[in-house]
């Protein structure tokens, strides 16, 4: 799974359309119906990677809910609502939302949308650390081990960044050319290949690192 997503949004058909949406696009999506919901499960776990918030909802409504988890994380958060007009635009992103799509909304915005956003903020986690002594220099598409400095090119440099974030799990080719490429890449798949076999050149001993699993893809460290 490419993350996992928390909607609420009080409109049945609304639930189950998003979910449909995103679980083709390989999210884990689970949904609630007001914004008491929301500070409950998120009170109860901790691995969310997304927030989506309906604005108008019973009990708590999405603009509420926004600032009541500002209070205590900085999980993303996409307000989807149907009051898409400026004014409301700015309310959300002041209490603290990162993006705001308006209904009716396009299925290829919402992914487009959702996708940046969480590469936007896992790109940002990877400035913050250091990962077994291989440190990440963004402003130069680089890494330095061992005192040694190792530049990559734009690609390879967000296709070690990829791997790195998902430590652990297997991404298969298309869910790597997601991450990297974007949704709307329709280049060969086997692009992957040819930049994993650069990328494990210029890392010399540390490749090691990022295993190929047969009819499956690529890991990185971990027990995959």
């Amino acid at each position: 799974m490419l993350g996992k997503i928390l909607y609420a949004d009080d409109e049945a058909n609304y639930r189950r359309l998003v979910k449909m949406f995103l679980e083709r696009s390989e999210y884990n999506v689970i949904t609630v119906s007001n914004g008491e919901e929301v500070m409950n499960m998120l009170n109860q776990h901790n691995d969310f990677d997304l927030v989506i918030l309906d604005v108008m909802m019973p009990k708590l409504n999405g603009w509420q809910a926004c600032q009541a988890i500002r209070e205590k994380s900085n999980i993303p958060i996409i307000m989807l609502t149907a009051l898409g007009d400026v004014t409301n635009e700015v309310n959300g992103i002041e209490k603290g939302a990162d993006d705001y799509i308006a209904k009716p909304f396009s299925q290829d915005i919402l992914i487009a949308r959702v996708g940046g956003l969480l590469r936007r903020v896992r790109q940002n986690q990877v400035e913050k650390f250091q990962d077994e002594g291989m440190i990440f220099e963004e402003s130069t598409n680089s890494i330095i081990f061992d005192n040694n400095k190792i530049a990559l090119r734009p690609k390879e440099y967000e296709l070690l960044i990829c791997l790195v974030l998902n430590k652990s799990i297997v991404l298969s080719r298309e869910q790597i050319l997601d991450k990297v490429w974007g949704y709307d890449y329709f280049g060969d798949p086997r692009t992957v290949d040819t930049h994993i076999k650069s990328l494990r050149a210029k890392l010399g001993h540390i490749s090691k690192r990022i295993k190929t699993l047969r009819n499956k893809g690529y890991c990185y460290r971990g027990a995959c």
